[in-house]
């Protein structure tokens, strides 16, 4: 069904099992879930699919290391249990990372880290090569489960600075382990989303759809693109809000405090010398006041992150001049001979981990486990209880999503029918492993299609074994390149337009594709995409200029990307 039918669905019968309220990663996941376990579930979210803290991750799919010193060993081998899985069904977005932490010193943080492992101590300090020594031996003994990478190795500064020769010569030694990244979070959140519907026939996803009212046995949902209101009668809400799910319970009529989530901003640098440095490493660096900063190759460019600051309402999350300057700062000492600068700057990013709610003074020792918390039906006076889903990993959505299910199945009495451990994503669905099999794989789809070898294997690195789907859709029409972007084409802009539910340019340019990330989005190909987008989505006129200033005011404002287009542009 289209939006309008799922909206009329819902209307004409307001009693649903489960509504599901925020479709981030842990919201997604929990509907993929229910769906397979044949509950009648309703996802939505007051804004685009995967558009909060789910966007503004750093891309990365890992166990955490430095949460071992924090004693939190379920949690780092549940996510390194959940990495592996990550990289065996999604592994067209899935990608091994060797991960490289230079080191300053052999014996900094041997009197820190049991002190904090012991909770007696959460002031942050450098940690030294005998204790990432150590971490890592654990790290690899966590990792044993389902291993799919090597272990760690440990290169002194001659070795180190042989492989990294721009390396800050001041090491004393630097330490490489094997974790992995996810280049598009988005369209893996996308992916399962679309999987979930060809699920099931009772599993529905809106975007621009907000919950706004509360009580009486029904939440009132605003279609946030026309403004009408309808009621649906769920039996369970589960609060996927991430950092905003306080003001999801408030507005349902119940105030909670369960979430203390924390800033985390990044860039994206155009930066060939710093790219060729870090030699396909995510190079992990801490700072001497504890902070870590992450430098990693990303599609050509360079992401630098992140920061950790408390905030009160997430949607003021934007970079800012002050966290710019320290990754500025940061980068230097790492690479002291590399000239880095803000102009190099192609994209930013920020956003608010749903963390819980603590007094602790530093934000790195706050918890990055998952827990509900429920607010009853007794309790709220709202008919239904609310499921609020407080933390978690990107890395360990599906165990949290399991979580979760297994939670509402026993609210509504029904056994758990299946797994979702071996499901594969999207595009990992028969997935070739090896090299000779992907490049079969392309010729294949190459000589059935008439398309190049080339550009199938384009769309293969973006979509998986989906992109048959979008080579097939492609053939089916006339097509062509888009203005002053030939790595993309019409049709394949159409397909996801129609097929993943875009609705505003910026939901194109940031979460269907990397067009904005990777610094491509040029006024040329601004407005050949807004052409694209009115035309398939009838506009008029006036709409489209409406639709081209929003955009615009979100690329630039939130992302440092500014761009413009004619008014009315054909």
């Amino acid at each position: 069904m289209n939006r309008q039918e799922i909206l009329a669905h819902y209307r004409g019968n307001p009693d649903i099992s489960v509504l599901v309220i925020g479709a981030g990663i842990n919201g997604i996941g929990t509907f993929r879930d229910l769906a397979l376990q044949g509950v009648e579930v309703l996802l939505v979210d007051r804004a685009d699919f995967a558009s909060g803290a789910s966007m503004a991750s750093s891309h990365m799919l890992h166990g955490g290391i430095r949460y071992l010193e924090n004693a939190e060993f379920r949690l780092v081998r549940e996510a390194l249990t959940e990495r592996n899985l990550m990289l065996k069904n999604a592994p067209h977005y899935a990608k091994p990372l060797p991960t490289t932490i230079p080191i300053f010193k052999w014996f900094s943080g041997m009197f820190n880290a049991p002190l904090k492992f012991l909770n007696l101590r959460d002031k942050p300090a450098e940690r030294g090569g005998i204790v990432i020594k150590l971490g890592l031996i654990l790290y690899d003994i966590f990792a044993s489960r389902y291993r799919v990478m090597p272990t760690h190795k440990l290169r002194l500064r001659g070795s180190a600075l042989q492989k990294f020769p721009k390396m800050n010569p001041d090491i004393v030694c630097a330490a490489t382990y094997y974790d992995s990244w996810m280049p598009t979070p988005e369209r893996i959140c996308i992916d399962l989303i679309d999987d979930t519907e060809q699920l099931s026939n009772d599993a529905h996803a809106l975007n621009y759809v907000s919950a706004v009212d509360g009580g009486d046995g029904k939440v009132t949902l605003r279609d946030e693109l026309t403004g009408d209101t309808l009621d649906v009668r769920p039996k369970v809400v589960v609060n996927a809000g991430g950092p905003w799910i306080d003001f999801v319970n408030r507005d349902l009529g119940k105030e909670t405090r369960f979430i203390g989530g924390t800033k985390g901003s990044h860039l994206i640098l155009d930066n060939p010398e710093l790219h060729e440095a870090i030699n396909g490493n995510e190079v992990f660096f801490e700072n001497n006041d504890g902070r870590i900063v992450l430098i990693l190759p990303f599609m050509g460019k360079v992401m630098i992150g992140t920061t950790d600051i408390r905030i009160e309402d997430p949607d003021d999350a934007i970079t800012n001049q002050e966290e710019i300057d320290y990754f500025m700062t940061m980068c230097r000492r790492v690479f002291p001979s590399i000239e880095v600068d803000p102009s190099q700057i192609v994209f930013h990013f920020s956003g608010v981990r749903p963390l819980p709610a603590s007094d602790k003074s530093y934000t790195g020792n706050v918890s990055r486990d998952h827990s509900i918390r429920p607010v009853e039906a007794a309790e709220s006076g709202m008919g239904y209880p609310v499921l609020s889903l407080v933390g978690g990993k990107w890395t360990s959505f599906r165990a949290f999503s399991e979580q979760t299910t297994d939670e509402v199945l026993s609210r509504l009495g029904r056994p758990r029918r299946g797994s979702t451990v071996d499901m594969a994503i999207g595009g990992g669905k028969d997935y070739p492993q090896t090299e000779s099999a992907q490049a079969r794989w392309v010729e294949e789809i190459s000589q059935k299609t008439g398309l190049s070898v080339d550009h199938i294997r384009t769309l293969f690195d973006r979509y998986g074994t989906r992109a048959e789907e979008f080579a097939t859709f492609m053939i089916d029409g006339d097509d062509r390149p888009i203005n002053g972007l030939s790595a993309f084409t019409m049709r394949e802009i159409v397909h996801l337009i129609r097929r993943e539910k875009a609705v505003h340019i910026d939901d194109l340019v940031l979460r269907r594709s990397l067009i904005a990330w990777l610094g491509d989005l040029s006024d040329e190909v601004f407005a050949d995409l807004a052409d694209i987008m009115a035309e398939e989505l009838d506009w008029s006129s006036e709409q489209k200029d409406m639709e081209i200033a929003r955009a615009a005011e979100i690329l630039g404002a939130r992302h440092g990307v500014e761009v413009r287009a004619p008014s009315h542009s054909v």
